[in-house]
């Protein structure tokens, strides 16, 4: 009996499917972040079995509506893992210092601009 509960966990483990969705509409609505550059740069490094470029079926990205991007893995991934690669990406562009990247649910992300205090206004009335 033991092997046969064997056999069905390994089977359903197989079936997982997770969805992330990473909404940049709000930084590439003011120009400052390509989606579809983004889009390619998560084609190129995302890992699967621990080589770069081996998506096949198993991990699908997709552009879905304006500044939003949907992975379907059909395998067991972490979200982390596609927080580290936008942070990766951000900083690569030069974008780190004004994005962050927030999870505002399970499985979906948001690029979120820095809070701005502007202290310039305080020191003129001194």
């Amino acid at each position: 009996m033991a092997p046969n509960a064997k056999s069905a966990k390994a089977a359903k483990a197989a079936k997982v499917t997770h969805k992330f969705v990473i909404d940049a509409s709000r930084p590439a609505g003011d120009k400052i972040f390509d989606v579809s550059q983004f889009e390619k740069f998560l084609h190129d490094k995302i890992k699967v079995d621990g080589r770069v470029g081996n998506l096949g079926d198993v991990i699908q990205i997709s552009q879905e509506g304006d500044g939003k991007i949907v992975v379907l893995a059909h395998t067991q991934f972490s979200g982390r893992y596609l927080k580290y690669l936008t942070k990766k990406y951000l900083k690569k562009h030069q974008l780190r210092d004004w994005l962050r990247v927030v999870s505002t649910s399970r499985g979906v992300y948001e690029l979120k601009f820095y809070n701005v205090v502007d202290d310039g206004a305080e020191e003129d009335d001194d």
